[in-house]
């Protein structure tokens, strides 16, 4: 017999076991609470609440600890890459050499989108924002691979993820090329994965263009960082539309679409925005710690503080290093950066928001380098998507083989009104 806890409740006693995670960490069981005590559990936002059991991503907000399938984020940021981490989440393990090559070759080969998706972009307004036409476009993915849908079958599902993680930039550069006015680029199978993507990005047909190797170097570090997070909210949207088995298009789709929220993926588009501002203001840095700290203001630091992060982010100190050495490597030097490191600085040495444990997350630099690179703003968030895509997709499949899988249907406390009695349109008054 385990550990238990006990809960009274109209005079009965319940025992609910105790589910202990490998890291130690420990949760009630209450899925006979209901039938055990007509009780439901209330907790606005899932704060405290564990949805499923996973073997992916380990998260340690107190301890600023962030782990993929084990490894620390520290170890792969500086030793892995990219589409080597895409394989370690989804399939559990790190890649020998030849199972990588064939993951590899398999997503290089199927990054081109069907002729008739190019399309699909003349029916979207030039200004259309990026996310909107990602979560248009992934699902419309579904159309063109019926024969991939069922969530059940192996086959099936693996060609779907090469085809995912292959499409998704090829979508994303569309969508940019077209907000812009400029001819698509198609993929470019020699180059790896985020040379590829800076290619569709940047070159035009009428003149040659060279990727940046640090560049390159760079936006394989920030799709590392963003690969997975736990159960946030567009990882948990995934899980929610697949537990219905919508396919696997489908529910990437719906990630997108959560992803896109300002409180959420949007969140280093808010950065640069504000760091933009302050610059515009004269960069007067104490004006704005103030104004941050004075709640009649309305203004709030962009990039500080974490729902789950109450230590430093583990992906921002990484993130910082990086952008300092980027910069450097490609001889660029940002006003905005100089006015990041100060607001840092000075808000790790006041007690206001050290005492609340608002710390720079992964937002605050990110952005930085984005800028640098050369992608704009409106797309900040679809660059999040990118490498937030093998997540979403582990997260998945992990919940299709888990035995215990029931479709997501939340309660409710409902506070309506008690039942009335209908009363005609003549009647009423």
């Amino acid at each position: 017999m385990g550990e238990t806890a006990k809960l009274e409740f109209g005079g009965k006693t319940v025992e609910l076991p105790v589910v202990a995670g490998s890291e130690g960490e420990k949760a009630l069981d209450i899925s006979k609470l209901r039938a055990s005590t007509g009780l439901i559990t209330l907790d606005p936002g899932y704060m405290n609440t564990g949805a499923c059991k996973s073997a992916i991503t380990f998260l340690d907000g107190e301890k600023g600890i962030l782990r993929y399938r084990g490894y620390p984020i520290e170890q792969l940021a500086e030793k892995s890459t990219f589409l080597e981490i895409a394989y370690l989440l989804i399939f559990g393990d790190l890649p020998a050499k030849g199972e990588f090559e064939e993951f590899k070759e398999n997503i290089t080969h199927h990054s081109m989108v069907h002729e008739d998706m190019r399309r699909f972009y003349d029916g979207f307004p030039k200004d259309a924002h990026p996310m909107a036409i990602l979560s248009s476009a992934v699902s419309a993915l579904s159309t063109f691979y019926q024969d991939t849908h069922n969530p059940k079958d192996e086959a099936a599902v693996r060609m779907s993820i090469y085809r995912l993680i292959a499409k998704l930039p090829t979508i994303a550069a569309y969508a940019y090329k077209k907000s812009i006015g400029q001819p698509f680029v198609y993929p470019d199978n020699s180059a790896d994965y985020c040379s590829n993507f800076l290619n569709m990005m940047f070159s035009v047909p009428c003149e040659k263009y060279s990727v940046d190797p640090t560049q390159a170097k760079a936006l394989d570090l920030l799709l590392i960082l963003h690969a997975d997070h736990e159960q946030n909210c567009s990882t948990s949207t995934v899980r929610i539309v697949g537990s219905s088995m919508a396919n696997l298009f489908a529910s990437a789709a719906s990630g997108i679409a959560a992803l896109w929220g300002p409180l959420h993926g949007g969140a280093n588009q808010a950065v640069i925005e504000m760091l933009q501002m302050i610059q515009q203001d004269g960069g007067d840095i104490k004006k704005y710690i103030a104004k941050a700290k004075d709640k009649a203001s309305g203004f709030r630091l962009s990039g500080f503080g974490h729902r789950v992060y109450k230590n430093f982010d583990p992906r921002a100190r990484i993130i910082k290093k990086a952008c300092d050495e980027v910069l450097a490597k490609m001889g660029k030097r940002t006003p905005l950066l100089d006015i990041a490191k100060e607001i840092e600085e000075a808000a790790l040495k006041d007690d206001y928001f050290v005492e609340r444990k608002l710390y720079p997350n992964v937002d605050f630099y990110s952005g930085i380098i984005y800028s640098a690179i050369g992608i704009p703003v409106n797309m900040f968030t679809g660059m999040f998507a990118i490498g937030r895509l093998p997540g979403w997709i582990a997260q998945w499949c992990e919940m299709m083989k888990d035995p215990d899988l029931k479709i997501g249907r939340p309660r409710q406390v409902y506070t309506g009104a008690n039942e009335r009695q209908y009363v005609s349109l003549e009647k009423r008054k």
